[in-house]
């Protein structure tokens, strides 16, 4: 992994973390790892992907579209409707 790749995931990394804490009230770490074992970031870390594209709102919706139904894909900003 190139050190621009590792930027951005730890932008995504930072601001999702964030936005989980605020959001569900977890701790920083078990924060993040959920994030980091999740299947939306895995999706963000593919690089023929190109979900840098997303804003972070856009990935925290991903994640909690995964988290509630199983599959990132199930987010709005991906389904589009």
């Amino acid at each position: 992994m190139n050190n621009e790749m590792s930027d951005i995931l730890y932008f995504y990394d930072k601001k999702a973390t964030i936005l989980t804490c605020n959001k569900y009230g977890l701790k920083p770490m078990n924060a993040l790892k959920r994030f980091l074992f999740s299947e939306t970031y895995q999706m963000l870390s593919d690089p023929e992907l190109e979900m840098w594209d997303f804003s972070p709102i856009g990935i925290f919706d991903m994640w909690e579209a995964e988290q509630i139904t199983g599959d990132p894909r199930n987010s709005l900003y991906i389904r589009r409707d």
